[in-house]
This record gives structure tokens, C-alpha cells and sequence, in this order.
């Protein structure tokens, strides 16, 4: 409950999801289970069997092979993993360049801008969709390129064949930070022609602490992290079997009930579109056509208020919500992501995210508009006139 008296409305699922009850049964029933799975003894055999099982279990919901999951921390570090392993294996081929578009979540484009010069940025139209001239700027240079499948800001669609084919014509290697595509959006490995993809568990019900690299046995990527040789040697360590085995259940769940919750959310995000774009001047940011938009995500502007201002409202409101990304330390800053499709400092400030997962309700959708006029009102009245 709310310090208010008000019950939680929690729509910030991008952020982190519930856990699922089937992955919580999973990481309970695998954590009873003693031994190291690099371990040559029964114990370890058996926690080898358990993670072995995960990663089919997991490659099957995404159509990759078993061999392609690489398990990690999180989608921070898989994106991390591939952007340090192609600047590192391209610096060696005469390919010293790292591409990404300007729209990627932190764990991209913080990596990315540590190359320095080393660094080329595809710029994106109005609507956040990388241009076709920014992938004609790909060329012997680049290495590798990462274009997110699904905006976490805006939950706008990349058009990855689009990208992909791009890069194939360049030589280039392609990866996709896929953490918000799946469960929301048909994911297919194979079928998408990348070369690497990011997945995250705790974005589909699954356990916070636990990802993967979804990467293809021949992706020339350079070893960044040392150890024991664990996971293709691309992320040394010992794996958590138990959030490994978890996650593969969550994502398996939210596969086989991908077509339903597609139009589920999709109705719940058109609801609440409409309801908050009845408050003067508040538009909602990204594509707007068929299939070019999360189900899952709904992110608005509203002008003449401070995003903060808005959120701390409907927090007292018992709303969790969101300013945009929640991997910047707790710190709102103007959104990277609507400043690079051309919008003012002012709007990329006063820009709010609601966004879905399998324990949203209908509930959750009518508390939000019911406590979004008195909000837009309080929050434009401390800001001053619109």
C-alpha cells in the first residue's frame, strides 16, 4: 500500500517485471541442487544437467541453437560483451569502427562512446527509426553494428531485416538488443539474420541477475572477459544454474502466450493512449503504425510540465511508472532517445513511460487515467504557464 492509502498500480514492466510463478518454482527447485555445473563429479553433473536443459529450453523460445546462449549477468553485460568483443576482434581486422544507432539503451551507447573516434552513429527520423542513409554510412570501417530491436523509451520496432540487410552489403556484423522484443513481438534468431541479440530475464517474469548473448558460433567476437573458459570463453565464470534455469521458464511462458498477450497489451495500450491523450497537448511519441510499436509500451510527452513533477504526482497516486529508462542510476536527465528524433530540451524533459507485462490488469490501465488530469494539472501549475 501507498504511505497515500492507495493501492499500487505498478505499470513499469520495461523496468523489471514481476516474477512469474513458474520461474520462481524453477530457481527454487534448481537451487536445491548442490555443485559447481564445471564440476566433473555427480553433484556437478547434475547442476551441468539442470543449466544444460535451461539453455535448450531457452534456445528453443528465441529459434536459436543451444550452442548460441551464452548466459550472463544481464542484458548490460551481453551488451557490453559484444560491443568490447567486436571493437576488439575489428581493431585486428583493420575494421577499428563500432556502429549503433543514436537511439540505443545506455548499456549500447555508453559502450560504444567509450571507442572515442572509434565510434560511428546512425542518426534516426521523427519517429525513431534509423534512416536508410545512416545505414548507407556503413562501410569497411565498422566492424560491428547494433541496432536495438525495440526502443525501451518509445517501444518503437527497428526495422531490423532492413538493417540487417544493410550491414550483410557493408560486411558488417550485426547485433540487436532484443530485451524488450521478447515476449512482445514474434523472436526468432535464426530467422532475423543477426548476428548476436541480447536478451534480459527479469523483462519476461523471469529472475533479476541473469541474461544472455544470443551469438553465432562463427561471429568473430575478441575475448573481454577472463577466467575460467566458461561460455564459449566469451563470460568467464561460474553460471548461476538456478536464475539460468528460471529465466528459460519465463521466457518459454511468455512464447507459448505471445499471440494472446500481444492483443491483450495491445488493447490496454491503445486504452490508455487515448485516455491520456485527452489531456491538452500530451501526444504520444513513436511510430503509429500497424505492428511499428511495443503492445507493451506507452511513452508521452506533456508539455509544459517537468517529468519528475508528473511522476512524483502519480507515485502519490499509487502509480509506478516511469520518466524512460531506469539504467541511469536514479538520475532523470532529458531523454538521449527524443533528443536524437529532433525534439526540443523541453519536451525530452517532460516525457513519462507506462508500460506492460503479464500482470498488468485492466484495473491498472483505468487508475493510471484516473489519476492522470489531476496530475498534468498539478505538474503544468508548478512548472508555470504552458
Amino acid at each position: 500500500m501507498a504511505s497515500s492509502g492507495f493501492a499500487r498500480h505498478y505499470v513499469d514492466h520495461a523496468a523489471s517485471s514481476a516474477l512469474r510463478p513458474s520461474a520462481a518454482a524453477a530457481v527454487r527447485g534448481a537451487w536445491e541442487a548442490v555443485g559447481n555445473p564445471s564440476s566433473l563429479h555427480a553433484s556437478g553433473r547434475r547442476a551441468r544437467a539442470i543449466l544444460e536443459n535451461a539453455r535448450e529450453q531457452l534456445a528453443d523460445a528465441v529459434g536459436a541453437l543451444p550452442a548460441e546462449v551464452v548466459f550472463t549477468s544481464g542484458g548490460t553485460e551481453a551488451d557490453n560483451l559484444v560491443i568490447a568483443g567486436g571493437a576488439g576482434w575489428g581493431a585486428g581486422e583493420g575494421r577499428p569502427f563500432v556502429a549503433a544507432s543514436t537511439v540505443e539503451h545506455p548499456a549500447i551507447a555508453q559502450s560504444v562512446r567509450a571507442l572515442g573516434a572509434r565510434a560511428v552513429w546512425l542518426g534516426v527520423d521523427a519517429e525513431g527509426l534509423v534512416t536508410g542513409a545512416a545505414l548507407d554510412s556503413l562501410d569497411e570501417r565498422v566492424a560491428w553494428a547494433s541496432v536495438m530491436w525495440v526502443n525501451n523509451e518509445t517501444g518503437a520496432v527497428q526495422p531490423l531485416g532492413v538493417v540487417v540487410e544493410a550491414c550483410r552489403r557493408a560486411g558488417v556484423r550485426v547485433h540487436s538488443d532484443a530485451v524488450q522484443a521478447l515476449g512482445h513481438l514474434p523472436v526468432s534468431f535464426a530467422a532475423s539474420g543477426l548476428d548476436a541479440m541480447t536478451l534480459s530475464a527479469h523483462k519476461v517474469g523471469g529472475p533479476v541477475g541473469v541474461g544472455a548473448l544470443v551469438v553465432r558460433r562463427d561471429a568473430p567476437l575478441a575475448t573481454v572477459s577472463h577466467g575460467g573458459g566458461q561460455e564459449r570463453t566469451l563470460r568467464s565464470g561460474t553460471v548461476p544454474v538456478a536464475l539460468a534455469a528460471g529465466f528459460a521458464v519465463a521466457a518459454a511462458e511468455c512464447v507459448a502466450a505471445l499471440a494472446s498477450e500481444r492483443a491483450r497489451l495491445g488493447a490496454l495500450r491503445a486504452r490508455l493512449a487515448a485516455g491520456l491523450t485527452g489531456a491538452a497537448g500530451v501526444r504520444v511519441n513513436g511510430p503509429s503504425g500497424p505492428g511499428a510499436v511495443s503492445p507493451a509500451i506507452c511513452h508521452v510527452t506533456v508539455p509544459g510540465t517537468r517529468a519528475d513533477d508528473v511522476l512524483f504526482l502519480l507515485d502519490a497516486a499509487g502509480i509506478d511508472c516511469s520518466t524512460g529508462s531506469a539504467c541511469t542510476a536514479g538520475v532523470h536527465q532529458p531523454s538521449d532517445v527524443l533528443l536524437a528524433m529532433g525534439r526540443s530540451e523541453a519536451d525530452a524533459s517532460a516525457s513519462v513511460r507506462f508500460s506492460f507485462g503479464h500482470a498488468t490488469t485492466v484495473a491498472d490501465v483505468e487508475a493510471v487515467l484516473a489519476a492522470w488530469p489531476d496530475a498534468v494539472a498539478r505538474a503544468r501549475a508548478a512548472y508555470g504557464p504552458a
